[in-house]
């Protein structure tokens, strides 16, 4: 693991507007260094838009800065040069090559493609150590294509942790995972957290219960509730969005948020 600080993320009156419809609407975050803050809400909340804009994929107003640098208005590309690092609810590998070649590739090591398709001896230490961290070691000269669904997820994040992403955004990071899958991915971002912040879009409320250390609740493009899940959970607001009605016990939340 890297030695680095972790830095933090203040968004201020965030907006993105389609057509006259304000997909997110005057959003204001602050997700303190070493974080691991989950942001929920139903369908069409605005959570994924609002990581969009983060990372520079849809136009916003408004201010969006990590470690002091301000996002907004820069190319992706710039984006990522200042470590942010972006999921995918679909893992995005290279599945025709194998483990170390697409940690390679992510490392911007510079090897030719023949010199990638070629096994070698040596590995740069940070793939080596992305490896160990995502617990990739042995399947090093596997197909990534090969691998199974959870290890799929974390080829990706091992990807991210290659090019030094210092503020990791995942988007739904253990859908489809079987049970342990999901619990080698939580214990993975709370030992990531340790010099990176984490942001996690989340739909699985069982994960989130056990791993998330403080949550935002979003419904129609604002935030609705922040706090620690206990603190989310007694939210009448939350519990009206989820439920229906403001007269939800916490209990019943707790098993269906």
């Amino acid at each position: 693991m890297s030695t680095q600080k972790p830095a933090g993320l203040r968004i201020r009156d965030l907006r993105v507007v389609f057509d006259g419809f304000a997909a997110v609407d005057g959003v204001d975050i602050d997700v303190s260094p070493g974080d691991v803050r989950f942001i929920i809400g139903p369908n069409g909340a605005g959570k994924t838009t609002l990581v969009d804009a983060v990372t520079g994929l849809v136009k916003a107003t408004g201010s969006a800065a990590f470690d002091g640098q301000e996002l907004l208005g820069r190319k992706v590309h710039h984006i990522t040069r200042l470590g942010i690092g972006r999921t995918f609810q679909t893992a995005a590998v290279f599945e025709e090559l194998t483990v170390l070649q697409n940690l390679d590739i992510a490392a911007g090591t510079n090897r030719g493609l023949l010199t990638l398709l070629r096994r070698r001896k040596s590995v740069p230490d940070s793939v080596a150590q992305a490896m160990e961290t995502i617990g990739l070691t042995s399947a090093r000269d596997r197909l990534a294509g090969t691998l199974a669904h959870g290890q799929k997820q974390w080829l990706e994040i091992g990807m991210l942790l290659v090019q030094d992403a210092k503020l990791l955004l995942l988007d739904e990071p253990v859908a489809g995972m079987s049970q342990d899958e999901r619990d080698t991915t939580g214990e993975l971002l709370g030992m990531l957290s340790e010099d990176r912040t984490v942001v996690v879009i989340e739909h699985d409320m069982d994960f989130l219960r056990r791993y998330a250390r403080t949550v935002t609740v979003m419904h129609a493009g604002r935030i609705l509730s922040e706090g620690s899940v206990a603190e989310v959970q007694a939210d009448l607001k939350v519990q009206e969005v989820y439920l229906g009605h403001a007269k939800a016990t916490s209990q019943a939340l707790v098993q269906e948020v």
